[in-house]
């Protein structure tokens, strides 16, 4: 086992967000049983409030198209929608448990 060079948010879907998908026609909507996703950071970080709002627009939009890709069903990208619409677990341990190379793309 390996360890990676990687802090991690993981960032699940709350109330408001999966309504919002729920809205969206033609679509598959999210539920509380929706996969969260992992974004890895950088593994020494004192406090994670800085990383996560350097990036939160980034998230907010890759969360959103995976619900749809039409951005004019957005809502409007903000901090404080963003902490209503997910909630964060912060980490720094990540492990690989597989004995191939990382791949990125």
């Amino acid at each position: 086992m390996k360890t990676v060079n990687r802090g991690y948010f993981l960032v699940q879907a709350s109330i408001p967000m999966i309504e919002w998908s729920e809205k969206i026609e033609g679509i598959f909507p999210l539920d509380s049983q929706s996969e969260p996703s992992v974004y890895l950071i950088e593994d020494d970080f004192i406090d994670e409030e800085p990383i996560l709002k350097a990036n939160f627009k980034k998230i907010f939009l890759n969360e959103l198209n995976a619900v749809t890709n039409d951005d004019s069903l957005y809502p409007e990208i903000k901090w404080e929608l963003f902490v209503e619409w997910f909630d964060i677990v912060t980490g720094t341990a990540v492990f690989d448990l597989k004995n191939t190379d990382l791949k990125c793309d």
